[in-house]
């Protein structure tokens, strides 16, 4: 049927009627004082979620962009830097970094496990002549969906005392408790495809006062994503360049939506979709990449040694219009990943659970136990 297709990947995730239709609007004036006080309540609200007194600076630019901007404007020419490396997108943080010239020195895990804190502890002690200027970490990695243990590594670059903390928020921010200011974190990235519930599209950075210290002496080339003009643009409650309006139409709408709906509350639904999703994917005999103890809240990622990850793909989202994330670079055809961030509930997870049996079924698996995944699933979900 169409116009059925139901997203259960990490991004872009569902997005609310009531976004779409808010972005259906006519835009108006980037610069009149109409727009001017929607940026001004999206901007209170931003540091509502980040947990940030803070001003939260919106870019035009997926997460990768507010990533590169947390690079390019706290860095300059030459600077070591500490980067955890366990998955696509910590590799993108190291990729990003050479490309600006910094010398990187990697901390790494095998994709599907979590990074050790005690090595970024014993580089940052080691480090008498405080050369490390940054340390940067991928909080919720969307490529495995493995937590890294951000709060303990946060500790250590703390006790270091002069390098900055610089995260990876994007599949993190809204799905889990970030409390930035409490944490203390200096340059939070993220990207509003993901737990903001909108569209791709907008990047999110938010920066600490010893950021924008650190910031006067960048000496990085930045222009676009200069986040000097972004701070003094935002005070003013507007943008230094173009911004998508209609895209801020509707990140209005949404985060309306999650004040509606608590910081807690929205921690704890997000908590709970992925336990009753890690329930019912265990009782359907299939394997999960990542452990419990550092399993994501926002996606569950899914192997099999009997069954053909590709076809199940391909049968969920050709019978059921059920769309899942494939694996990535060399984990394709090897694991599939499940989103259950943003705009999901627990009628998406058991629909995409009970078309998963009935999926493998088809595939010839005669090991399943017919509605033993959603029962599993509704022992976390009621």
């Amino acid at each position: 049927m169409q116009n059925k297709s139901m997203l259960m990947i990490p991004g872009p995730t569902p997005v609310p009627e009531s976004v779409l239709l808010a972005m259906a609007q006519h835009p108006v004036g980037h610069r009149g004082q109409d727009f001017n006080q929607i940026v001004s309540e999206v901007s209170q609200n931003l540091k509502w979620l980040h947990q940030t007194k803070e001003d939260v600076l919106i870019l035009t630019a997926s997460g990768t962009g507010a990533m590169e901007a947390a690079i390019i404007n706290f860095l300059s020419f030459g600077d070591s830097i500490l980067i955890g490396n366990n998955g696509k997108f910590g590799e993108r943080w190291v990729n990003t970094a050479h490309a600006f010239g910094l010398k990187v020195d990697e901390i790494t895990a095998e994709w599907g496990k979590p990074l050790n804190p005690e090595i970024f502890k014993t580089k940052l002690v080691n480090d008498k002549d405080k050369k490390i200027k940054a340390v940067i970490v991928t909080h919720s990695e969307t490529s495995t969906g493995v937590f890294n243990d951000l709060e303990t590594i946060n500790k250590y670059t703390k006790a270091h005392g002069k390098a900055l903390i610089i995260v990876d928020a994007v599949t993190s921010l809204g799905t889990t408790d970030l409390p930035i200011d409490e944490w203390g974190l200096d340059v939070v990235a993220s990207g509003s495809q993901k737990g903001y519930m909108i569209p791709p599209g907008l990047g999110f950075v938010s920066v600490s006062q010893k950021a924008w210290k650190v910031y006067q002496n960048s000496n990085l080339p930045k222009f676009y994503l200069d986040l000097g003009a972004y701070k003094k643009a935002i005070n003013k409650n507007s943008f230094p360049f173009t911004p998508p309006v209609n895209l801020i139409y509707g990140l209005q709408i949404a985060l309306k939506m999650m004040k509606a709906e608590g910081l807690t509350q929205m921690f704890t639904r997000h908590e709970k979709l992925a336990r009753a999703t890690r329930a019912g994917i265990r009782a359907l005999g299939l394997d999960l990449l990542a452990a419990d103890e550092s399993a994501s809240h926002a996606i569950t990622t899914v192997s099999s040694s009997k069954i053909d990850i590709t076809s199940i793909c391909r049968i969920m989202e050709e019978k059921f219009d059920i769309v899942l994330a494939a694996g990535q670079d060399h984990m394709k055809g090897k694991i599939f990943r499940i989103g259950h961030l943003g705009f999901v509930c627990e009628r998406d997870i058991l629909t995409t659970i009970t078309c998963l049996e009935t999926t493998l079924q088809l595939l010839g698996d005669t090991n399943i136990v017919p509605g033993k995944a959603v029962s599993e699933a509704l022992k976390f979900l009621l």
